[in-house]
């Protein structure tokens, strides 16, 4: 059985880069863009700048630092 790589696509933003390997990160990344234009509220806030960070490279970094601020409280 033979899988094809779909192309990755990169989404600039500030100087941050978002990697796009599926139409569904693409629909995470759209969901995000609207939610962040909303009044939430910060645990709401916090979550969606989180799910942002899993569209990173290098998002594990993140889940270190969330996790982290969670047992600090």
């Amino acid at each position: 059985m033979i899988f094809k790589m779909a192309k990755s696509k990169i989404i600039k933003e500030g100087n941050k880069k978002y990697v796009i390997d599926e139409k569904m990160d693409l629909v995470i990344f759209n969901k995000i863009k609207e939610l962040e234009k909303l009044k939430l509220n910060k645990k709401d806030r916090e979550m969606v700048r989180l799910i942002k960070t899993q569209l990173e490279k290098d998002w594990r970094k993140y889940l270190v630092q969330y996790l982290n601020e969670i047992r600090n409280k």
